[in-house]
């Protein structure tokens, strides 16, 4: 069976959902998966981005990522996504490039992806959980198959106990509340080892 290829797709404004997405990375390359990072399109006016340091800070170290197309989805085995919350939901610029992924839809492209999620929030209720089912109900319509952690490591009760994706509180200076990274490394190689599965199946 060839290596799982995985895209990690994330938004990010100052930097916390990149740091996840990298430390996902790190997962899913030690479980021998291929992996692409790359980041919804910043769709933001530069006043606005301008206007806050830590923002401004984050697009120009972040610069050289690759902004996601559909073409990264098609080519992905698995995919995991990693969103700050708004309002209980996904970032625009993450809404916008789902809104793109009708072509792949229509011609089934997208049926039978593994897919996960991982979000963030300034509280700890701040939305995390919600936003993660929000992503879950465009995967359903894909036909996508969705990889949750649920509790099957002990490292997800010590990153706050959430079964339906790691999900991180961001404090005011941008440091993370919880300990996520093992939670988020376990998260990842969960993801490509049921793509694994899925993908020998298919192959089958």
């Amino acid at each position: 069976m060839s290596n799982v290829k995985l895209a990690i797709v994330y938004y990010s404004s100052t930097g916390t959902n990149y740091q996840l997405a990298q430390w996902a990375a790190e997962g899913a390359k030690a479980a021998g998966a291929e992996v692409k990072v790359v980041k919804a399109q910043e769709l933001a006016p530069q006043a606005a981005i301008d206007s806050n340091l830590a923002w401004k800070a984050h697009v120009e170290a972040a610069k050289d990522v690759p902004v996601a197309s559909p073409a990264d989805l098609e080519w992905a085995d698995a995919i995991i996504f990693s969103v700050p919350t708004r309002f209980g939901n996904m970032p625009s610029q993450m809404k916008q490039f789902i809104d793109i992924t009708g072509g792949l839809w229509a011609q089934g492209k997208l049926v039978n992806k593994v897919v996960s999620s991982m979000a963030s929030a300034g509280n700890p209720h701040g939305g995390q959980e919600a936003t993660i089912l929000a992503l879950n109900t465009t995967f359903y319509h894909w036909g996508a198959i969705i990889a949750a952690p649920g509790y099957t490591d002990p490292v997800i009760y010590a990153a706050g106990g959430n079964p339906y994706g790691t999900s991180v509180t961001v404090e005011q200076n941008g440091t993370m509340r919880e300990q996520v990274k093992d939670a988020v490394v376990h998260q990842a190689k969960r993801t490509v080892t049921v793509a694994g599965w899925v993908k020998k199946g298919l192959e089958g």
